[in-house]
Formats: structure tokens, C-alpha cells, sequence
């Protein structure tokens, strides 16, 4: 039986660890060789409900466990290639002197690509051992620790030619850290690699690069010194995590400065334009944005900074109640690559950055283990299976960078980017969905996703290990089996999504068109109870023996959802859901590939069925709609067609294709096609 605290250690890669570690010990991490099991540094405060780590969560589903297997043998060398072939790497070499040449890519912030995949290496590490892919490691960090300056500074780009730096850079040194040379970027995705890398392998190659970086970094910004924020926000993130791991103040301090000498005058795309716990809506870059509210609530949780919580919750409040899109995506215009007015959520020039869905994830996680409330889960749960989805193809070597709602065979995924930001960030994302999947609080139990497989926990009084069995989110049946028994009672929470209480997000921005009334049951060693819900969770405190088998039946009937009436673009148009899937037409699979020109007919019944050749394996949705258009003579005409609906998260793997999420309901919504 593991240990508690290897357990409780394995909560650092991805986040922390929480108040169970504060424990003295010294400062310094284990060295090469030593074992990473060792106590940790006492840290006094943290979240008051800490993730269950994904290296105790084994997936056994049909849904994620491919996808994840796809990321290991697919999207990881795949990835790490594309840095190879398009200079990244190279870069590295070029500032160690390894090489000859100039900075041979498009953009100053390409370090963090390396570092972010390295991240998503060292979580795939964690999961099961790869020697060659561990050597692979060893040598890019070896490149990397090459390449960095004595003094700490590492930013390829300057270091190759400190004379011809990129226009973004500046001339010296931090001069443009506020604006766009992504210094502090760039070396925010270096402390987060290096966290992950060194619990999954206890080296301290990297961890070594990323700290006498953060010490230089604390030596010429703060108070006194450097008073300037960083134009990209996601410093403060790797900042708190190299706090967890050495219990080094300096690092959490210089976290909060970064935050707090933000604004009030600054630019709204980076959210300087007030200070941050003034802020009540989300404005600006939506990478920056997210990433910038879930370091406040890192910090939060670390100092116990009510202001930081108080300005996040307004913010979030702000966004599901008017920024969200109907698939979770966030950012709905390219122009900012972000947020724009109130209810502005255009379909076909959507946004919806795929890097933006990842960090709107971070973010709602983050808001869950502050509060404990349901809502947030079901936030995270929309964008993970349909924004964030979309951004990887089923192949796991094809992407998107914005994910349109809307597409007139004008889209296609991409084998790589200029600006590969989200390539990257789903490279170093996917091995990390286990970790969503549970939490815990003493001897409560958290069951957030719904996924088949096993876990682990560590509890109070001893650890409880589960298996789910389930075909969510194709079918709502989830059976729970307690593995081991329990000598005193632990607390289960049931999620109970927002969608099977006729809530399709916690405000008035979308709505359900129909009231569903199919009930939930939960049945406890076959017997059907009731339990009392809170916050979104259905609760039950007992003593847990070998076998005990908890059932939950969620119905999925196809839903229409519905947008506020101040989202013009939708008006007289309904979404389809099923599940947590938000689905799409697309031209392939209709009659007529024209899907732009047709309208749904609600008083037809609808069918659900599974194909399991289709796109990996998928539920469909089949309905009867009618084909408009206009005539020469000016006339309207409508005909009658059959209609197919596929999950929005896997469009656009046929190649180029007409699709729409939104679909008219009434003639009044459609737009007929014009045949000339």
C-alpha cells in the first residue's frame, strides 16, 4: 500500500500541496537520486479541497483512455518534432553557442512551446516509465541549461544576437516585459515544466534552470526595484509552484507583486487597465485573462487574499452570465484574441482559442477547490469535452487555434502553427484530465467527471480505492464499486450536473427549450435513495465496506438549448445537446452538404443512436429539418430533408466541410440559400 505521503507529493506536478504537507523539513529538494517521497516544506495555507493527483486515477473508458493513448504515442513526439524541424529547439542551441545562426523562428515567445511540452513529457513520465522518451528529456534539457546565462537570464532570442533582438524584445533587458516580449512569459512555462519534471523523475536538471531564473528574476522585480507587470500573464502560476516545492517565501511574495502592481492605467488586453482586485469583468486577451485569474487564486489560496477571491468570483460571474459560448469556448473576437462587449458571441467569426479553453479549465478548477460548489465543474466539464476537444483531432497530429461555431468549408485543422501556442498547451494538457476527475477534504469524496476506470485516496483514516464503470458521456448509467472497505464513515459528493436539472449554465445566458422531466435515481446497493443536494452535490455520509456498489442514472435526452434574446446572432436558432455533448451539423453527413440554409422541424421526433464506425465512435442525433432557398423569381422555397448531427469536438477530421452549431427552428431564423 502506498504511503500517504508519496501520495500527497504526487499533488505537485500539477497544482500542489495542500495544508495535509505542512510539514517541517528542510528547504532543499532531494538531489539527483535521492527519493522525491520525502517530507515536504510546511506550508501554512492552501486550498481547503485538494485534487485527487492523476497519478492515482487509471482511465478504463471508450472515450478519454484513447485519447489519452493517442497522446502518448501520437501528440507527444509529434509535437516535440515540430519544435525540431521548425527551429525551436535550434534556438536553444544557437544562444548555448552549439550552433551557428540567428533566431531562426517567427516569435520570441517560442521557448515556451518546449517548455510546455516538456511539461506534458514529464505528466506522461509520471503515468508509466519511458526511457526513451526520458532520454529524449535529458538531452533538450541539457540544451536548455546550455543556453541559459550565468546569471540566470534565459530568453533565447536575446542571447543569440543582444544587438539585433525581435522588435518585441526592446533593446536591454526587461524593457518591454509590461508590452509583448514575453520574458516572463516564457520563463513562467520553464517553472512549470520544471515542477512537473522533477516530481515525476526526482532530477533536478531543470528545476535547477527554473530557480536561478526565479532568483534573478526576484533580484530585479518588485517593490523598489523593476515596477512593472508582466504583459502575459502565467509567471504567477509557476511562481506559486516553486513555492510548494521549496517553501521559499521570495517566490510567493514575487508572485503577489506581480498581481498587485498590475493597473490601474495600463492596457485592458492585459488586464492592467485596474488594479486586480478592482477588476469586476473580464476584458482583454482571454489567455491572459484566465491565466491571470487562476494565479489569483493560487495566491489566494496560499496567503488567504479574500480581495484576490472576491474580484475573480465577480469576474466569473461576469463571464457566464454574458461571455460564454454555448461549447464553453471563451474570447470572441480575433481582433484582441479575447473578450469583447456583453452577449457579442458571433458564431462564424467566433474565437474560442483553444489556449483559452485550457486556461478556462485552470480557472474553474481553481474556483471549485476554493468553494466547493458544483457550478464550477459543470463549466469545466462543458468547455473539456467541446471547446477544448475540438482543438485536437481525433489522429492527435491535427489542430485548431481559434474553434469557430460556424464554418462555410473555409476551416480545416493544422499539422502546426507560426504562433504554436496551442499545439503545445494541449500537448502538455491531455495527460492531465485524471487529475479533474476527484477531490478531497479530509474525509469527503469529490466525484466531479464521470469516467470509467479506477482511483485511489487518500483519506484520514486510510486510503479508499474505486471503480467506476460507464459509458458516459455516450450513456448516463455510472456504477461506483468500493474496493476496499473503510473502518469509519467517509462523506461521498455526487455531482449532479447543471444539465440534468433543466440547467444548461448557471444564468440566463443559454436555457433549455423544453422542460425535461426524466429524473436521476441513485440507487445504493440497489436500493433507490434520496439524497440531499448541496452546491450541486448529492451527499452520503457512511461507513464503506468491500463491494458496496453505488448506481446513479442520469437521463440524456437530446435538449435544445436556447440563447438570451441580447445574443442576436441566435435568435429564433437552438444548440443541440445530449449529455454534456454540444452537436453540430456538418456537411457530410446530410443529404444536402449546405447545412448554413436549413431549419430543424421541433415538432418532429427525434432519435439517438451510437455508431461506432463513425468518427472513432459516436452518438449521433437524426431529425427532420427543411432545405430554404431562394428562387430566381424571388420566391422562397422550402424542402423537406433529413437531418444528422455529429459531437461538435469532431468536426472538421473529414477535411474542409460546411458545419453550425446553431440551427434555426423557425423560418425567421433561416437564411435561405440564393440560387442564381
Amino acid at each position: 500500500m502506498k504511503s500517504l505521503i508519496k501520495i500527497l507529493l504526487a499533488l505537485i506536478p500539477l497544482f500542489w500541496c495542500g495544508s495535509a504537507c505542512s510539514v517541517k523539513t528542510s528547504n532543499t529538494p532531494p538531489q539527483v537520486g535521492e527519493e522525491t517521497s520525502q517530507k515536504q516544506p510546511e506550508i501554512h495555507r492552501d486550498y481547503p479541497i485538494q485534487p485527487l493527483p492523476f497519478t492515482e486515477v487509471s482511465f478504463a473508458d471508450e472515450f478519454w483512455a484513447p485519447r489519452l493513448l493517442t497522446h502518448k504515442n501520437i501528440t507527444l513526439d509529434y509535437t516535440l518534432d515540430q519544435c525540431e524541424e521548425t527551429g525551436r529547439i535550434n534556438n536553444f542551441r544557437r544562444a548555448a553557442g552549439q550552433q551557428e545562426g540567428s533566431f531562426c523562428t517567427k516569435y520570441p515567445f517560442d521557448d515556451s512551446d518546449v517548455f510546455k511540452i516538456l511539461e506534458g513529457a514529464a505528466y506522461a513520465l509520471q503515468l508509466e516509465a519511458d526511457p526513451t522518451l526520458e532520454a529524449r528529456i535529458d538531452s533538450l534539457i541539457a540544451i536548455i541549461a546550455a543556453a541559459q546565462e550565468e546569471d540566470g537570464y534565459l530568453y533565447s532570442n536575446r542571447t543569440i544576437d543582444p544587438d539585433s533582438t525581435h522588435e518585441w524584445a526592446g533593446s536591454n533587458r526587461w524593457e518591454l516585459t509590461h508590452d509583448l516580449s514575453h520574458e516572463l512569459y516564457n520563463v513562467g512555462h520553464l517553472y512549470e515544466a520544471a515542477a512537473a519534471h522533477y516530481w515525476a523523475t526526482g532530477k533536478r536538471t531543470l528545476l535547477d534552470v527554473a530557480l536561478k531564473n526565479a532568483d534573478l528574476v526576484d533580484q530585479e522585480f518588485g517593490w523598489g526595484k523593476i515596477e512593472r507587470p508582466p504583459g502575459h500573464q502565467v509567471i504567477e502560476i509557476g511562481l506559486a509552484k516553486l513555492y510548494r516545492i521549496t517553501g521559499n517565501e521570495k517566490y510567493l511574495k514575487l508572485a503577489q507583486f506581480f498581481l498587485d502592481v498590475r493597473g490601474p492605467s495600463g492596457a485592458a488586453y492585459s488586464q492592467a487597465h485596474a488594479k486586480v482586485v478592482d477588476q469586476a469583468y473580464a476584458v482583454g486577451h482571454a489567455v491572459r485573462a484566465t491565466y491571470m485569474y487562476a494565479g489569483m487564486a493560487d495566491i489566494a489560496a496560499l496567503t488567504g487574499n479574500e480581495a484576490y477571491v472576491k474580484a475573480i468570483d465577480r469576474i466569473w460571474d461576469d463571464v457566464v452570465a454574458k461571455k460564454i459560448y454555448v461549447t464553453g469556448g471563451i474570447g470572441s473576437t480575433g481582433e484582441n484574441e479575447g473578450f469583447s462587449e456583453a452577449y457579442h458571441l458571433p458564431n462564424a467569426d467566433a474565437y474560442c482559442e483553444t489556449c483559452a479553453s485550457i486556461a478556462n479549465i485552470f480557472w474553474n478548477h481553481r474556483l471549485f477547490l476554493l468553494h466547493g460548489k458544483a457550478k464550477y465543474i459543470d463549466v469545466l466539464e462543458k468547455t473539456l469535452y467541446n471547446s477544448l476537444n475540438s482543438g485536437l483531432s481525433l489522429s492527435g497530429d491535427r489542430f485548431f487555434y481559434p474553434n469557430v461555431l460556424e464554418a462555410r468549408k473555409d476551416q480545416e485543422r493544422s499539422p502546426w502553427f507560426n504562433c504554436a501556442c496551442c499545439p503545445s498547451n494541449i500537448a502538455r494538457f491531455i495527460p492531465s484530465i485524471p487529475a479533474y476527475q476527484y477531490a478531497f477534504r479530509k474525509d469527503e469524496v469529490f466525484f466531479n467527471l464521470y469516467i470509467a476506470g479506477t482511483a485511489t485516496l487518500p483519506l484520514n483514516k486510510g486510503e479508499l480505492t474505486l471503480k467506476q464503470e460507464t459509458r458516459y458521456p455516450w450513456d448516463g448509467q455510472i456504477d461506483i464499486t468500493v474496493e476496499t472497505s473503510s473502518a469509519s464513515p467517509h462523506t461521498f459528493k455526487f455531482r449532479i450536473p447543471g444539465w440534468t436539472q433543466n440547467q444548461a449554465i448557471s444564468s440566463d445566458l443559454y436555457r433549455f427549450m423544453d422542460r425535461n422531466g426524466d429524473q436521476i435515481s441513485i440507487t445504493i446497493n440497489d436500493l433507490e435513495v434520496e439524497l440531499p443536494i448541496e452546491d450541486g452535490y448529492a451527499i452520503i455520509k457512511r461507513s464503506w465496506n468491500v463491494g458496496d456498489k453505488i448506481s446513479l442514472y442520469f437521463p440524456m435526452p437530446v435538449r435544445r438549448v436556447l440563447a438570451h434574446s441580447e445574443v442576436k446572432n441566435n435568435t429564433f436558432k437552438a444548440a443541440l445537446q445530449r449529455g454534456p455533448l454540444i452537436y453540430c451539423l456538418e456537411g457530410q453527413d446530410q443529404e444536402d452538404e449546405r447545412v448554413l440554409h436549413v431549419q430543424m422541424d421541433i415538432n418532429a421526433p427525434v432519435r439517438s443512436s451510437f455508431q461506432k464506425d463513425l468518427l472513432s465512435g459516436v452518438q449521433t442525433i437524426q431529425f427532420q429539418g427543411s432545405f430554404f432557398e431562394r428562387t430566381g423569381d424571388g420566391e422562397i422555397k422550402a424542402s423537406p430533408l433529413s437531418l444528422k448531427a455529429i459531437p461538435y469536438y469532431t468536426w472538421a477530421n473529414r477535411g474542409k466541410d460546411f458545419m453550425a452549431v446553431w440551427i434555426p427552428y423557425d423560418p425567421k431564423g433561416v437564411t435561405p440559400f440564393i440560387n442564381n
